[in-house]
């Protein structure tokens, strides 16, 4: 398909996706609309929204943007308090939904007539949040054409978690290309540069590296969905090859979308003839490997990189963990791996999470977060790193390079630092990365009053990555008390050691496999900004220590967290999966 077909159909593909969504939630449109804004166009929008007298809809959209959760708080109490309109009461209802306000949607809600035009979608919203997907759907019964729509596409999604799956005709005398993987992604590089996509690109260069054959295929319509209208059917980064699967239209329903994906997918491994497909976490990338891999007879491995299920719950109230969503979550995820040929993961405490859902321990083979590239170079000083990124050379950084969202427990940085700010005049907070927690971040270090001391750059490309984390003389990981950070250790601490640069982390069973508190790091208890505070006054009295826990740190690294190390475990697992098959 040449240039131009190539935009028009996914032009199609993009107005399609957001009229679905627009006549879903058109609050949670506004939203990933705006996030992908540059800002050189949202701060005129947002400055634009704030000149708008009162605290109706508008005003309070620009201060969920800005991340001014107490103006929007005051705002959704003052309409529940008014005289408001329905219609003005479901938009703000939607808009405390969208931002992690439930208590408060419902208060608008309840005094909203049953038969208001509007209502149904606003409570199917609602209940879909908490989780409660069967109220969600019936509270759609009887409505408009467009939330008759709405109520289609969620018991879809609905059936999906509770047991469906693609069906594919088996494919007789299929012959696999010997030393030739597939895998199944989510997202990937270039178009999403998260930790997901790097830790994936990285096992797969190494793989290519070691002699296999390497492809993956990303989900249907991406990366169309998230902004990228000039994607093309492949990407070729380092030797590895990319695969889109780009429909036209997307069709309607997640089992429809799940199915059509399988198809394409199916076409696609024989063209490629893979010995073993390969996925990750969550279960739907799963339910269409597992229909494609039975199809041709071949084993696949599903990679469990996070408890995904726990992750949802994490941003609710703790109702939410017994919720249908939430117990057909944990359901069709046991269900999955116990399909799966074999099940890798991250860490010995997902490992025996994995183990309690009743997966064989046989399967199950631990392929921790690692480091490559840059990383295995000698690190920069930091002053040299931070001359290298324009930061201030001559005073100490702390801070951390992360996804900026609310269990990385970044506000208990924040008030950490602004404890330690009045004796260290020239320290600086670093806060490297993007998210949905950036607006209330940066709000949070104006109320402290520390805003002129904390820089925030931004999501970093992964060819600086090394150097911020370089460039800091401690790094911070002070991570919330939750079921999904207990269990998953993430990526760039791992990255932070391999750097010399000593990490600070909470005191969870995830972070303890990775931190030695006093070797390589210190532990210190989660949610307790003193106690961080105290840990970082510590290390920053004290620049030997710094410098011997920066040794220790990088050392465990490459002794025992390498991609190459990890590709080579894998393509062993992978050549016994395809002899005993």
């Amino acid at each position: 398909m040449n240039r131009l077909g190539t935009l028009v159909r996914n032009l199609r593909l993009a107005g399609g996706t957001a009229v679905e969504h627009l006549g879903d939630d058109p609050v949670v449109l506004a939203l990933q609309i705006s996030r992908r804004l540059p800002p050189r166009v949202l701060r005129p929008l947002l400055d634009t929204a704030a000149r708008v007298p009162g605290r109706g809809t508008l005003a309070s959209l620009d201060a969920l943007l800005r991340g001014d959760k107490q103006r929007l708080e005051a705002n959704l109490r003052a309409c529940g308090q008014s005289g408001a309109r329905d219609g003005q009461r479901l938009r703000m209802a939607d808009l405390a939904t969208a931002a992690g306000l439930p208590d408060l949607a419902a208060e608008l809600l309840k005094d909203v007539p049953p038969a208001a035009g509007g209502r149904r979608g606003t409570a199917a919203r609602l209940n879909w949040y908490n989780g409660n997907t069967r109220e969600a759907v019936s509270a759609l019964d009887g409505g408009s054409r467009r939330e008759l729509a709405q109520q289609r596409r969620l018991a879809a999604e609905a059936r999906v978690f509770a047991g469906w799956q693609p069906k594919l005709v088996p494919l007789p005398g299929y012959e696999p290309e010997p030393r030739t993987v597939l895998h199944v992604l989510t997202n990937s590089l270039p178009h999403t540069q998260s930790g997901y996509a790097q830790r994936t690109h990285s096992i797969l260069k190494a793989q290519l590296e070691l002699g296999w054959n390497v492809h993956a295929v990303t989900r249907l319509g991406y990366p169309v969905p998230v902004g990228k209208l000039g994607a093309g059917d492949t990407d070729v980064i380092d030797g590895v090859v990319y695969h889109r699967l780009l429909p036209s239209r997307m069709p309607f329903g997640m089992d429809r979308r799940l199915q059509r994906q399988a198809e394409d997918m199916l076409a696609l491994a024989r063209a490629l003839r893979p010995a073993v497909l390969h996925t990750t976490t969550h279960f739907t990338n799963g339910l269409v490997t597992a229909a494609v891999a039975e199809a041709l007879g071949i084993p696949w491995v599903y990679e469990v990189r996070g408890q995904l299920a726990d992750t949802w719950a994490s941003t609710r109230s703790e109702e939410a963990r017994s919720s249908q969503r939430y117990l057909d979550f944990k359901a069709a995820e046991a269900r999955i791996m116990n399909r799966a040929s074999l099940v890798p993961t991250l860490g010995t405490v997902m490992a025996e999470e994995i183990t309690a859902a009743g997966v064989d321990p046989a399967k199950i083979v631990l392929l921790p977060n690692a480091v490559g590239e840059f990383y295995l170079k000698a690190p920069l000083a930091p002053r040299e790193a931070r001359v290298k990124l324009g930061l201030p050379a001559d005073t100490e950084i702390i801070g951390t390079v992360s996804s900026l969202v609310d269990y990385e427990g970044l506000d208990d940085l924040l008030r950490a630092f602004a404890v330690l700010a009045p004796k260290y005049p020239l320290l600086t907070c670093l806060i490297a990365g993007d998210g949905v927690a950036a607006p209330g971040l940066k709000a949070l270090a104006a109320e402290l009053g520390i805003d002129r001391r904390v820089v925030f750059p931004g999501r970093v490309s992964r060819q600086d990555a090394h150097l911020y984390h370089q460039a800091l003389d401690i790094f911070v990981v002070p991570r919330k008390d939750l079921n999904v950070t207990r269990a998953v250790t993430p990526l760039k601490p791992v990255e932070a050691m391999a750097c010399c640069t000593p990490v600070v982390a909470s005191s969870l069973p995830a972070l303890r496999e990775l931190v030695n508190d006093g070797g390589n790091g210190t532990l210190v208890p989660a949610g307790d900004p003193a106690a961080l505070a105290a840990a970082l006054g510590h290390l920053l009295a004290d620049a030997d220590l710094r410098t011997r826990m920066g040794v220790n740190g990088r050392r465990h690294v490459l002794a025992t967290r390498t991609w190459h190390a990890n590709a080579e475990l894998c393509v062993e697992k992978y050549g016994s999966l395809t002899v005993a098959s």
